[in-house]
């Protein structure tokens, strides 16, 4: 709760900008920072305005200095900056004079165990600190464990449905008083949905452009588009099935504390249907807290055993097994624990189940080359894990089952800024690197450029096979015949030794070295976070090392150079 101050409501996000500054002259005795890392190791959007106002030049060194806090880091090792923003923040707060619990904790979602595996042990000394330096007041006692708190809301079920269906009200609306958002999405008629990789193909991914007529929808190469899926209705109906509740029935939500807004995306009053589908995220993998909390409402002696079990530190190695490792959503839990799911209240749903989150997609195609239209290439997410049933993405799968073909199709999409951003000087060169759909973003960038008559488009793109995969290539060939791009390609399957995208760079190293160093070339790096983008780096010290003269720290030291002055961004994702 917010008293004062910044002490703000904490979440993944960060800290939301919904209380009003804090100033030196009223400062909370103890905050905890919950904050992730977004971008090039930028914060959160819900945290920005926290994040200018913490790092006035204007504050004094002693303005947090009655101040004890401890910070946690959400974050992902894949990416360079890694935790960067819990990371400066914790500095920043010891500067002002706070005093620190502890460490900054750092979590990673690539631990095998999640977050949870750095959280845990530094919950529990934390805890020790707190307590030791701010008792609990004998007049409160301590929930005992297995009590669940209260839920956050109630639903009061209707004894029918309203005349007007208030859900397509909502979807519909009335005529939003700025540019589509969260809140008020668009609602994009899908103009084509197209495999562009071959029948052959292990992968499916579409080619998927919308018409934006009339929406005021602005974007620039770079940006991305927000989509939020919704759940396949087979999964709503076995939802509601084990759960025992009637998906045709209607309910109002009620908050249980005054303030507390209902969420904007459920219409009121609301279907079960609806909510089931557009809202509670029935398909991701639960996190721990998920099994703390089903135990404390299960009445059945054996589950709640075991859902004790997964949900205390000592279990963790299990549920990993069980949950994390083969990917078992939200629905298959509830269906492994029957007695548990039929007796959860209705009251607890949005407790239990988070909400479906928007899913960010670079756009792929410029206003400047396609006016009122908006473009996205989609890898369609289908694997297979131990479990029978193949692991599918909520979103991809959903967008690759929409076929406007067949009648009108709309989507509720958004945009906002992304974290590449081109330089608008006519002779700056720029060099991307977009393996696989992390040229999206490029095609979007080299379609403004040359719309604008820039030029020094210089592309390397990768892919496994030229007749499989290879996105755009009558596009990319008709740029370059007509001067406009420069395109170099890996096909890593089509020779005995695999070539990628940072071989090809190696191999052109005079031509890379001369773009960056002589002519201030600005360098992109788009896709899979997994090893591509260490290799790409490393690709390029050993071009500054060669082609340069650069001494192996000196060469770190000018990729860090370029990253500092963004004349080296990079959009990668897990």
């Amino acid at each position: 709760m917010c008293r004062r101050g910044w002490v703000a409501r904490l979440g993944a996000g960060g800290l939301t900008a919904g209380c009003r500054p804090w100033t030196p002259t009223r400062c909370e005795p103890l905050v905890i920072f919950v904050c992730a890392t977004t971008g090039q190791g930028d914060p959160p959007d819900n945290m920005k305005n926290f994040w200018r106002f913490i790092f006035r030049k204007n504050l004094p060194p002693t303005s947090l200095c009655q101040m004890d806090f401890a910070v946690l880091g959400l974050g992902d090792s894949s990416y360079a900056k890694f935790n960067f923003v819990a990371k400066k923040l914790h500095r920043r707060l010891l500067q002002l004079g706070g005093s620190a619990l502890l460490p900054a904790c750092l979590g990673d979602d690539q631990h095998e165990l999640g977050p949870d595996a750095a959280i845990d042990p530094w919950l529990h000394a934390l805890w020790e600190k707190v307590l030791g330096l701010y008792p609990v007041p004998p007049d409160l006692g301590v929930i005992p464990p297995g009590v669940p708190l209260p839920s956050k809301f109630t639903l009061r079920f209707l004894p029918e449905a309203p005349k007007m269906c208030s859900e397509e009200q909502h979807v519909a609306g009335a005529d939003p008083p700025g540019p589509p958002s969260e809140q008020q999405p668009f609602l994009a008629p899908m103009v084509t949905n197209q495999r562009v990789t071959s029948p052959s193909h292990f992968q499916d991914v579409r080619l998927i452009e919308f018409d934006i007529t009339g929406s005021g929808l602005s974007f620039a190469a770079g940006d991305v588009v927000l989509i939020r899926p919704q759940n396949q209705a087979s999964h709503v109906q076995q939802f509601c099935r084990v759960l025992g509740l009637d998906p045709d029935q209607y309910f109002t939500l009620l908050p249980r504390e005054p303030g507390v807004p209902c969420p904007t995306q459920l219409p009121q009053p609301c279907s079960v249907r609806h909510l089931v589908s557009h809202y509670l995220d029935v398909a991701s993998v639960p996190r721990r807290s998920f099994f703390e909390l089903l135990a404390c409402l299960s009445p059945h002696e054996l589950e709640r055993e075991k859902l004790l079990q997964f949900s205390a530190p000592q279990g963790q190695e299990e549920l990993y097994s069980y949950c994390n490792r083969p990917r078992r959503t939200v629905l298959e839990v509830l269906c492994d624990f029957p007695h548990t799911a039929g007796a959860v209240p209705a009251d607890y749903l949005l407790d239990l189940i988070p909400p479906i989150r928007p899913r960010a997609f670079s756009i792929a195609s410029s206003l400047l080359a396609h006016p009122s239209r908006l473009q996205i290439l989609v890898a369609v997410v289908h694997y297979q894990t131990r479990l029978k049933e193949p692991r599918r993405g909520l979103c991809s799968s959903w967008l690759a089952s929409l076929d406007p073909g067949r009648g009108p199709v709309q989507v509720p999409l958004w945009v906002r800024p992304g974290s590449l951003t081109f330089p608008e000087t006519p002779d700056t060169p720029v060099i991307m690197v977009g393996p696989g759909t992390g040229v999206a973003p490029f095609r979007a960038a080299v379609q403004e450029r040359v719309a604008r008559g820039q030029t020094g488009n210089f592309l390397f793109f990768g892919c496994r096979w030229r007749d499989q995969d290879f996105y755009w290539e009558s596009e990319w060939l008709e740029l370059e015949r007509k001067g406009c791009l420069t395109l170099f390609t890996a096909f890593s399957r089509e020779q005995e030794r695999k070539v990628y995208v940072q071989h090809r760079l190696r191999e052109l190293g005079p031509l890379v070295w001369e773009l960056l160093d002589r002519r201030g070339a600005y360098f992109y790096l788009a896709g899979n976070a997994k090893g591509m983008p260490a290799d790409v780096s490393e690709a390029l010290t050993s071009v500054f090392q060669e082609e340069g003269g650069l001494s192996g720290p000196d060469a770190a030291n000018y990729l860090a150079r370029l990253q500092r002055m963004m004349r080296f961004q990079s959009e990668t994702w897990a």
